[in-house]
């Protein structure tokens, strides 16, 4: 597998987005708004904080499509810094017969409505886009390109509501993309819960060996 995979932001690699989505909306539409920028708030980053599944998506980039294809199933966890406008990312991707974990941070363009990270001497963007669940939230990548664009899907559990599922959909629609195209993850073959766990019961030792140490002092 290309080592690349394994340091996939959110599961998919970034793909540079641009200023504006505005020429590929349909104004009349209420569904495509959702696809119009918009500025990242304090509200914005708590709600992205905390652990998110990633369920499908939708990358007509060939390689950046090869890699969506390696990824079986991911999820990961996000923790906002609202002061230095910054998120830790740390990501559990199930690829290749194993769990792959890792961790970097996300910088924020507040209006620009964009998250970045450099990457093999790049920085890299993407859209946020909120959905009208809180429970879930989606990336846009490439807008402006029709033969690259993508659009990803993420929720708060593995299983997702039809409802849920069909805004994602909508969004696919507006973006020109097809249903066809999309990729599903597959949470019956994660192999990272067990990762999972062992780095919560670190965390665990950790807090509260901090703990004692401030009582002790």
């Amino acid at each position: 597998m290309d080592p690349g995979a394994s340091s996939l932001v959110m599961a998919l690699p970034w793909a540079l987005a641009v200023l504006s989505l505005l020429p590929l909306l349909d104004a009349q539409d209420p569904a495509c708004a959702i696809l119009k920028p918009a500025p990242i708030t304090n509200a914005i980053l708590e709600r992205l904080s905390g652990k998110w599944f990633y369920i499908a998506a939708v990358l007509r980039h060939p390689e950046y499509n090869q890699f969506a294809k390696e990824i079986l199933t991911a999820f990961f966890y996000l923790t906002p810094n609202v002061m230095e406008d910054v998120i830790l990312l740390r990501q559990y991707l199930t690829t290749g017969g194993q769990c792959v974990y890792n961790s970097s941070y996300l910088q924020v363009q507040r209006e620009n409505g964009t998250l970045s990270r450099y990457e093999w001497g790049t920085e890299h963007f993407a859209y946020v886009l909120l959905t009208k669940d809180p429970k879930t939230f989606m990336f846009s990548y490439y807008p402006e390109d029709e033969l690259n664009r993508g659009l990803s899907f993420y929720a708060d559990k593995q299983e997702v509501t039809e409802e849920q599922l069909r805004e994602f959909h909508e969004a696919l629609k507006c973006m020109g993309l097809r249903e066809t195209e999309i990729l599903y993850t597959d949470g019956k073959k994660d192999l990272c819960g067990p990762l999972e766990k062992q780095h919560e019961e670190e965390r665990k030792k950790e807090n509260k060996g901090s703990q004692v140490d401030t009582e002790l002092g």
